[in-house]
């Protein structure tokens, strides 16, 4: 992404943003803006009626009449981002793989300012190159979207080959207190990020988005290519005029796909694919204007 194409584009972005925030509220994750479960009040007097396993057996024995305990809906929604920046990432054939999913970030987080009460972020490549736990206010939505437009600027020697994307869902679960609505923004090709994403699947709402590119089922006929993969750091060639070889690139993007999918389907989790030729306005408002879940 070009410096800077986040701020050029934050108008049209938050007016964007009003309509994706109101298809939020009325669409499939409507019932996370009703209240994020119950939190402890105050007491009061027990009334005839009242359900007995409310009753506060210290109070009631400190001041020698039944109390019971009062509970009020917490309704500030808690919003998380995890965005993956690693070298794949870096990919696309005309917009690449990490400037559409900082796009898609920045709407998300404009959106999410018009209903969560706290939002916060990871963002990583080899390494975490920055993390925020979930606060609320305009000044730390704007501090994670100005963290969001200088990714492009992190310097070469800063970044760190690889994907941390495991320890990024792990260093999440452990900065979100509450149930909390969590973006995990990757084209999920590191290893060993099913189990936290299980475990985090478990506790909170997640929305994994995959970041694809045409590329990933249909090479470009250009000949033989030597490929080096800058996170397993694996060299190899690819005969893109094969077509053996491209009937098995396809097959293996198509099972790769698939199973992503019902990883998420069994453990709870949102599936959405974002391909670099779409539009990341028009394909979260589609998503998020659906009634049911998934």
């Amino acid at each position: 992404m070009n410096v800077n194409r986040l701020a050029q584009r934050a108008s049209s972005l938050r007016l964007a943003a009003i309509t994706l925030a109101e298809n939020m509220r009325n669409g499939s994750f409507k019932s996370l803006y009703r209240g994020q479960g119950i939190e402890f009040s105050d007491v009061r007097e027990y009334l005839n009626g009242d359900n007995v396993r409310s009753i506060d057996w210290n109070v009631t024995a400190r001041m020698g009449r039944p109390f019971i305990k009062e509970y009020e809906e917490d309704r500030e929604l808690s919003v998380f981002l995890i965005l993956d920046c690693s070298r794949s990432m870096e990919l696309g054939s005309d917009v690449t793989r990490l400037s559409l999913a900082q796009e898609a970030s920045a709407l998300l987080l404009l959106a999410c300012e018009h209903n969560a009460g706290a939002m916060g972020a990871v963002f990583f490549d080899g390494k975490i190159q920055f993390s925020c736990p979930p606060k609320s206010g305009r000044e730390n939505s704007m501090m994670i979207l100005s963290k969001l437009d200088k990714i492009d600027s992190i310097p070469e020697y800063e970044k760190s080959d690889g994907s941390a994307l495991s320890n990024a869902i792990n260093g999440a679960a452990k900065l979100l207190k509450k149930r909390s609505l969590v973006f995990i923004l990757s084209d999920f090709r590191s290893s060993r990020w099913d189990k936290p994403f299980a475990r985090l699947a478990q506790k909170h709402d997640v929305v994994a988005l995959r970041i694809t590119d045409p590329s990933d089922s249909e090479l470009p006929e250009i000949g033989t290519i030597p490929f080096y993969d800058a996170e397993s750091k694996k060299k190899s060639l690819f005969p893109t005029l094969s077509r053996r070889f491209k009937a098995q690139w396809r097959e293996a993007n198509q099972k790769r796909s698939e199973q992503w999918k019902d990883f998420c389907s069994k453990h709870g989790a949102f599936p959405l694919s974002i391909s670099t030729q779409e539009d990341a306005v028009s394909t979260l408002q589609r998503f998020f204007k659906q009634k049911a879940r998934f």
